[in-house]
């Protein structure tokens, strides 16, 4: 058995907030619940509004709980807010942060990594625990990208432009549900 060499390609490194994600679970089956009800056993237009909510609701409890990650490759680092998505080849990051959020700065903007929450008490209890206590989540995270983009920003295919994309496939549905619900209140 070899052992793997250091230029050695993994698969891209996926950073994704747990609390986050069973939140979002909890809130589709109640949202699916309640808003399920209200469609199959409302009266008049109820359940048009109950679809109309659902439609507007959904894609945003989506955005804010499920969609949120960071992926860390090789030649760059992508980053999936709630209603953008970043690509940032390693050449073009500045440097990686956590204050009270965590943070990539890259061609002189400020872009959030939603997927790694800080946790002001976790760090206060790891500060707390002395010298051989274990870092904050949220530190050791940003540590092991703050490498990624140290180790990697010299290679050839991690150069070129940042590349920022909206999330149309969560703005336009729930603009969408919005404006129905929105029209069915005022048209009565």
């Amino acid at each position: 058995m070899t052992s793997p060499s250091p230029e050695q390609e993994y698969a891209d490194r996926r950073y994704r907030s747990p609390a986050g994600i069973a939140g979002g679970v909890l809130m589709l089956a109640l949202a699916a619940w309640l808003g399920g009800d209200a469609a199959l056993r409302g009266e008049g237009r109820t359940p048009w509004l109950a679809l109309a909510g659902l439609l507007c609701v959904v894609p945003l409890i989506v955005a804010f709980t499920l969609r949120p990650a960071v992926f860390a490759g090789a030649a760059r680092l992508l980053v999936r807010n709630p209603f953008r998505t970043i690509t940032l080849p390693w050449g073009a990051v500045d440097a990686v942060r956590a204050g009270y959020s965590s943070e990539v700065l890259a061609g002189g903007s400020t872009y959030q990594l939603w997927s790694v929450p800080v946790s002001l008490r976790k760090r206060k209890r790891a500060a707390r625990g002395g010298a051989g206590a274990e870092a904050a989540p949220a530190d050791r995270t940003v540590a092991e990208l703050q490498e990624l983009a140290e180790r990697n920003a010299s290679r050839d295919d991690a150069q070129g432009d940042i590349v920022v994309r909206w999330a149309y496939e969560v703005l336009v549905p729930a603009g969408v549900g919005f404006v129905l619900f929105v029209v069915l209140l005022v048209v009565g």
